[in-house]
């Protein structure tokens, strides 16, 4: 397919602002200063608003999206989501307000309703993890990763120690360690024992730098899709030294209304509220990844906080002299956060916790009418994801470039990493039971081909307008414009 620019006729333009070129129209050159003007014009395409139309809509069929297709990646929650938070999050009052206002006097009158929104999502974020307060600044889940673990590292500074050590599961998000290292903090490895932390094996880390171990994170169901069954014998050892439990809250699809992380011991919480809570996720964004956290750790929350007057008015509050500052600009994602806000008070709580219920079934449904076609690993009651390997003789990767030919997007495949030609999937709540027959069928067929005529399955996919190609290469010699070509 052509570019845009490719179709470009000299001349030829899509709308004229000057309807009547006799009405001698105010020019740029008279209205700008000389220093603002361009001194050529833009290399921009020159089409009719007919050329613009079709191209860009025969682009957007070629997109894969989850309004038109099935998209079981694990760990990312690709579900659908209703419209009507897009209609809220798109309210005049909302979309056309300018933050600055809300720091500008009496301009926070303006925006009472913005300023209610952000701690009304709050309260019910509280409410749903357990937590005593949260920070809505954190742009994405990496974000409120980092966010969480600088909150730990303040933690300890208050108490006049240096802790170094962070310690994370070798099942981790990859995120985490990239986060916790960022932070200014050393990794240490604690490996896993049938799928889930090894209390023996966090004990001995712990014992090796008693002294200097700042934390903990985790994920509960972990990346295996398995519920992490000795979290009490973890708190426990973590308690020992002060050191503090993160979760990692990608996986918090699972448990909405059946565990409050703050309840059963975890500090600090991230929540990806553009996967659990009704943002369209992926493709750069918008996200949002507020962080919630104990009350010992609410001193150190980003500046600054919306805040609740006795007389039910709000304000912004500045003054947190022990906060760790700035992690986003104004008050996070605003539209990403209403979206959340409306979705959580449109299902209240007997509807998030059938959300849980519906993602944990439909995952346990395919796990249990794919074990003849793929080999489980850990083939025992899982949350909202599971995963499982390649038959023998099968390369993941091969399987998933499969399933796109179907009008499928693949799983996350080779992750987490302690899975050989690992394929992890997440069907979602949101996945009618034909949707997923029609992906069990999808895998049995791929796999029938892949073990019958490897070299078909190899070449996948045909049907698409990119063919299996070189991707190292494609990152490393990417051709922007056709003159590269």
């Amino acid at each position: 397919m052509k570019t845009i620019f490719a179709k470009s006729v000299p001349g030829r333009h899509a709308a004229n602002l000057v309807l009547d070129p006799a009405e001698n129209a105010p020019r740029a050159a008279d209205m700008l200063p000389a220093d603002l003007l361009r001194k050529q014009a833009p290399r921009l395409p020159e089409c009719s608003e007919l050329d613009v139309v079709r191209h860009f809509t025969e682009l957007s069929r070629r997109n894969y999206s989850v309004d038109a297709n099935f998209y079981p990646l694990g760990s990312c929650t690709m579900k659908y989501n209703p419209k009507f938070t897009e209609q809220v999050a798109n309210l005049p009052g909302f979309a056309r307000l300018h933050p600055l206002l809300a720091q500008l006097g009496r301009g926070a009158t303006c925006v009472q309703g913005a300023l209610q929104v952000l701690h009304d999502a709050e309260r019910w974020l509280c409410e749903l993890t357990g937590m005593k307060a949260f920070t809505l600044q954190p742009m994405a889940g990496a974000n409120g990763e980092f966010t969480g673990v600088k909150l730990i590292a303040a933690y300890h500074k208050a108490r006049g120690r240096k802790r170094t050590k962070m310690l994370i599961p070798d099942s981790a998000h990859g995120t985490n360690p990239a986060s916790a290292v960022l932070a200014g903090f050393d990794i240490v490895n604690i490996e896993s024992r049938d799928g889930m932390i090894d209390p023996q094996a966090l004990a001995r880390a712990i014992a090796e730098h008693p002294d200097d171990v700042a934390g903990l994170m985790m994920t509960c169901p972990n990346t295996l899709g398995l519920m992490e069954t000795h979290l009490a014998e973890i708190v426990e050892e973590l308690r020992k030294v002060d050191a503090l439990l993160y979760y990692d809250g990608a996986n918090m699809n699972a448990i909405m209304g059946k565990m409050r992380v703050g309840d059963v011991g975890f500090d600090v919480v991230h929540l990806n509220v553009h996967k659990t809570l009704s943002t369209p996720h992926g493709g750069g964004g918008p996200g949002a990844g507020p962080v919630g956290v104990s009350e010992r750790l609410v001193p150190y929350l980003p500046a600054p906080r919306v805040e609740r007057r006795d007389d039910g008015s709000y304000r912004v509050n500045f003054d947190l002299p022990q906060s760790i500052g700035y992690i986003g600009p104004f008050y996070g994602s605003f539209a990403v956060l209403a979206k959340a806000l409306a979705y959580m008070m449109r299902l209240g709580g007997n509807g998030l916790t059938r959300a849980s219920e519906y993602a944990v079934l439909n995952a346990n449904y395919l796990r249990k009418r794919l074990e003849d076609v793929l080999d489980i690993p850990f083939d025992r009651i899982c949350a909202h994801e599971f995963v499982a390997s390649a038959p023998e003789g099968l390369r993941a990767l091969d399987i998933a470039k499969g399933l796109l030919d179907r009008g499928i997007h693949a799983p996350t495949i080779y992750f987490p990493l302690i899975v050989k030609e690992c394929l992890m999937a997440e069907p979602t709540e949101t996945e009618s039971r034909e949707t997923l027959d029609e992906y069990v069928e999808a895998l049995r067929e791929i796999v029938a081909e892949g073990k019958s005529h490897p070299e078909k399955l190899a070449a996948a996919p045909v049907t698409l307008p990119v063919r299996r190609m070189d991707e190292t290469a494609a990152a490393r010699h990417m051709i922007l414009t056709e003159d590269m070509a």
